[in-house]
C-alpha cells in the first residue's frame, strides 16, 4: 500500500516512495542510468500553503505509484521539494537551487502564482522543462518561455467561468470585486475587472486587503455601501476568504459570494464560525472533480478517488482538483521520457506537440506555439456547501 501523509512534504527534500539519492546528474540531459527528477516547489508553511500541501499529495502518490510499478523505463523517479514559505523571494532562491544545484530534470510549480511570477524568468533561463499549475495569464509565452507549460486553466478562463455564472445565471450586475495584496490576487483583479465590465457588469466597488489585516468589517460595509448584489474575491488565503463569509453572516448580508476555488476547501470549511456560512458561496471548479446530478463521478476520477482511498490518501481537508493536478504532472513527466525525450527540448517538443496528453484533472492539449492547455469547458462553479471528500456538485444553473 502507497501511503502518503503530510510530514512527508514538510521536509526539504524527498525521495518518493522510499527512493536511495542518487548523485547529480552531470549535464541537462536525463542520465541513462540515473534517476528521473522532478523538482516541486510548494508552498507548505505560510498564507498560500493549503494549495502546496493539495497538490503536493497528489504528485507525491503519483510519482510513488509509477516507482511502484517499476519506475519510467527502468527508472526510478526523484521528487525534490522545496518549501517556498509562501514567499516569492524564497521561491526564487529555491528555483535556483532545484535547476541549477539538483539539476532536476523537470520543475513543476511553484504552487502559486505570486511566487511563480517571480521563479518563472529564473526557471526558463536554466533551460529547465517547467510545468504550471498557476492561473496569471502572464505565466505563459511561447517566445519568452519555450519550455513552460501550464497544466491548469488561465485567469481568462477562470474569470470568464465566474463573471458567466455572477451575470448570466445570478442574473446580477452590481458586484464587489476583491483581493488580497499577493501577486496572484492583484493580478487577478486586473485581469477579471475589465472582462466583467465588458461583459455588462457594474463593479461598485474594487480593492485589495491585505491578509493579515486584523479588522475586515469596514471592507465588507463599503463594499455593502457602494450597492453591491455579489462579492467576488480572489484568493487562495483560506484564512482571508473564512473571515469574508463569517463577516457578511454576521452581518446578516445575503448575498451570494462568488469566486476562487479555495472559497470550497475543507481549510476554508473549518475557519467558518457557523455552517451557514457556506451558503449561497460558490467557487471555480472542473467538470472532472464534480458529481453529476446523480451524485456520480467521471469514470476516470471514480478510479482515481479510489486508489487514492486504498493508498490513505487524504482529500477531505483539501480540494481533489488539487491532489490531481499534482498527480497529473508526473504522469506528464512519465509520458514524456517514455516516448524517448531525454532534453529539455526534448521533453517540450513532446508535451507541444499538439496530440492530447490524458490526465485526471484534463485532457491537456499544448502546441508549440500556445502552451495554454486546459479545455474550455472542464471549467466550471460548484456549490461550496456540497463538499464531499473535496468535490462538489455543480452550481445551481448548469
Amino acid at each position: 500500500m502507497i501511503a502518503i501523509n503530510r510530514r512527508q512534504f514538510m521536509q526539504a527534500s524527498v525521495v518518493a516512495a522510499g527512493g536511495l539519492a542518487a548523485p547529480a546528474l552531470s549535464s541537462p540531459a536525463l542520465a541513462q542510468s540515473g534517476p528521473i527528477k522532478i523538482g516541486w516547489l510548494p508552498a507548505l508553511t505560510g498564507a498560500s500553503s493549503s494549495t502546496g500541501i493539495g497538490i503536493g499529495r497528489g504528485i507525491a502518490f503519483g510519482v510513488a505509484e509509477l516507482n511502484a510499478a517499476g519506475g519510467v523505463n527502468g527508472r526510478r523517479v526523484e521528487l525534490i521539494i522545496r518549501d517556498t514559505q509562501s514567499d516569492p523571494t524564497k521561491a526564487v532562491n529555491a528555483a535556483s537551487e532545484l535547476t541549477r544545484s539538483e539539476k532536476v530534470n523537470v520543475l513543476y510549480g511553484p504552487g502559486n502564482s505570486g511566487e511563480a511570477l517571480a521563479c518563472t524568468a529564473v526557471i526558463a533561463r536554466s533551460r529547465t522543462p517547467q510545468l504550471n499549475p498557476c492561473f496569471v495569464d502572464e505565466l505563459m509565452d511561447a517566445e519568452k518561455y519555450p519550455l513552460a507549460f501550464r497544466a491548469a486553466p488561465s485567469n481568462q478562463q477562470v474569470g470568464a467561468a465566474a463573471n458567466r455564472y455572477v451575470l448570466e445565471m445570478l442574473k446580477i450586475k452590481d458586484v464587489a470585486v476583491v483581493s488580497d495584496t499577493t501577486g496572484y490576487g492583484t493580478s487577478s483583479v486586473k485581469a477579471f475587472v475589465p472582462m466583467l465590465v465588458a461583459a455588462g457588469g457594474n463593479v461598485v466597488y474594487q480593492g485589495a486587503i491585505d491578509a493579515n489585516q486584523p479588522d475586515l468589517l469596514p471592507d465588507m460595509m463599503r463594499m455593502r455601501s457602494a450597492g453591491a448584489k455579489a462579492i467576488m474575491p480572489w484568493s487562495v488565503n483560506p484564512g482571508l476568504l473564512s473571515r469574508i463569509l463569517n463577516i457578511r453572516g454576521a452581518l446578516r448580508w445575503d448575498v451570494p459570494v462568488v469566486g476562487q476555488t479555495t472559497l470550497g476547501s475543507g481549510q476554508t470549511r473549518a475557519l467558518l464560525e457557523r455552517p451557514e456560512y457556506w451558503e449561497k458561496v460558490y467557487q471555480t471548479n472542473f467538470r472532472s472533480c464534480c458529481f453529476d446530478e446523480a451524485g456520480a463521478l467521471p469514470t476516470r476520477t471514480a478510479d482515481f478517488v479510489g486508489r487514492l482511498k486504498a493508498a490513505k490518501v487524504e482529500t477531505g481537508d483539501t480540494l481533489l482538483w488539487w491532489v490531481a493536478a499534482g498527480y497529473d504532472a508526473a504522469g506528464l513527466v512519465a509520458g514524456a521520457i517514455r516516448n524517448g525525450a531525454e532534453t529539455a527540448e526534448q521533453i517540450a517538443a513532446h508535451w507541444g506537440s499538439g496530440k492530447p496528453h490524458p490526465g485526471v484533472y484534463g485532457d491537456y492539449v499544448w502546441t508549440s506555439q500556445q502552451h495554454n492547455g486546459y479545455p474550455d469547458d472542464d471549467v466550471v462553479m460548484s456549490q461550496a456547501n456540497s463538499f464531499r471528500d473535496g468535490m462538489f456538485r455543480l452550481a445551481p444553473g448548469y
